[in-house]
């Protein structure tokens, strides 16, 4: 089961600003993605860049429209993420439990823990094209 952990935006994070204990933050963060490593449950983390260097594209009575970032609510939005794949929903709740304070020190901040679906959640609906996405080594 693979899940990914989502790390959520804030002010400060949209406006490309880390905190003052940054240097301590990133070793956190190393050190837990060492041991996410170490444990074969990694598969990708990273931190994303403000969502004033983005767009969104978007579709719309069946026309498509891109919009520019930055965009209001940055508490919708994620700042970055880690991917693992782990065999149970408490694996990944005790991974994520582990997660360091991803805006450092004593900071508010949250984390949203969701799996992705799995090829086999479609096949087992009915759908069919899932060969095609194990052809890309994708699911």
């Amino acid at each position: 089961m693979r899940y990914m952990i989502m790390v959520r935006a804030n002010a400060d994070t949209e406006a490309g600003r880390f905190p003052p204990d940054a240097d301590r933050l990133m070793a956190d963060m190393a050190a837990y993605h060492e041991e996410l490593a170490r444990a074969g449950v990694l598969l990708d983390g990273s931190g994303l860049k403000p969502s004033s260097t983005g767009f969104r594209v978007r579709w719309e009575g069946g026309r498509q429209h891109v919009v520019d970032g930055p965009y209001a609510e940055s508490k919708e939005l994620v700042a970055g993420y880690t991917l693992i794949q782990v065999r149970s929903h408490e694996e990944a709740l005790q991974w994520a439990r582990r997660y360091p304070n991803p805006m450092g020190g004593g900071r508010d901040a949250e984390i949203e823990v969701r799996p992705l679906y799995e090829l086999e959640d479609f096949e087992q609906r009915g759908m069919s094209g899932t060969a095609r996405f194990r052809e890309l080594g994708m699911g």
